[in-house]
This record gives structure tokens, sequence and C-alpha cells, in this order.
């Protein structure tokens, strides 16, 4: 018999689904978020031979590191992408900026179907290197939604291990 995938929910058979999240950008939720990339880190792989085993290659564990992360929003006039973008550099164009506040700790929550905290990841660090302010715009698709996008370079995220799963009803 399979390991039971839920504790607390053990009347539950299926994963979480991905349509049901929330960013926090300083501690409050962004606004019309369509999407979000995955969280993707990379251990890199040292090879190794040992003098006494020429023959035998090992090996071991190098440097991590972590993919940007792209985050899509519906066009608002919530200016959170565009302030955050702001920050990193000066639109007087002197390449004054200010190191105290452009990078940022951010939290991403999946939520459960009863739109419950289900799971929780903080992303450390973020900076926006990449910043559309509008898509392509387009008089012949009516059916289109404007989308803003960031992409995030991090130094890294874990999960909040506090955070436990819901009881759902």
């Amino acid at each position: 018999m399979a390991a039971p995938q839920f504790s607390v929910n053990s009347h539950r058979h299926d994963p979480y689904r991905t349509f049901k999240f929330q960013v926090l950008i300083d501690g409050k939720p962004v606004a019309g978020l369509k999407k979000m990339g995955a969280l993707k880190k990379k251990v890199e792989p040292v090879k190794w031979r040992s003098a006494g085993d020429p023959n035998f290659e090992r090996i071991m564990p190098g440097g991590t590191s972590y993919e940007a992360v792209t985050l899509e929003q519906g066009l608002t006039h919530d200016p959170v992408f565009e302030n955050w973008a702001n920050l990193v550099n000066n639109i007087e164009g002197d390449a004054g900026m200010s190191l105290k506040d452009f990078r940022k700790d951010i939290v991403v929550n999946v939520l459960n179907l009863q739109g419950q905290v289900a799971m929780s990841y903080k992303i450390f660090r973020a900076w926006v290197s990449d910043f559309q302010a509008l898509p392509d715009l387009d008089a012949g698709s009516m059916n289109a939604v404007g989308i803003q996008t960031i992409t995030l370079q991090h130094e890294g995220w874990q999960r909040d291990t506090s955070v436990a799963e819901p009881a759902e009803t």
C-alpha cells in the first residue's frame, strides 16, 4: 500500500492544484497575478579522480545556483512591479541607485481549493533583472489581456516548515 500523501487530510488523494497561489511582496499580495515560474535549483557536479584509482571517476556536489523566477501580472493600476524595477536603476540616467531597498524577500503561498495556505516558500534577496511594462499592443485582438512581467534574480529559496497542512472540511 502506498504511503499517505496528506497527514492531516487522510481522505485526500489529489495533489494541490497550481492555479491557487499568492505572492507577497513587502507583505502584501500582488494584485492580478497570473503566473509564476518554477522554483528551481541546480547543484553543479564536480568530477575528480583519485591518483590511486585513475580508472574510476567520482562525482561530488559543487556550488548551488538558483534559476531566475518570472512573475506575470495582469495590467492594472497596481504599481508594485514598476516601483520595484525602478529601485534597481535610476531613470534619470546617472546610474545612481539605492542599495537599501532593491533586494526583497518574497513569500509564495500555495493555496488549497478552500483558499487556505497549504505550503509556503520564502525567496531570499530577490531583485528585478528584467521588467516588461506593456505587452505587444494589437488593435486586432479584442480578447487579449495585458500582462506585465518581471524576472527576479535571487539567492535561494526555502520552504517554510512552520506552515502546517490545513484541515479541510
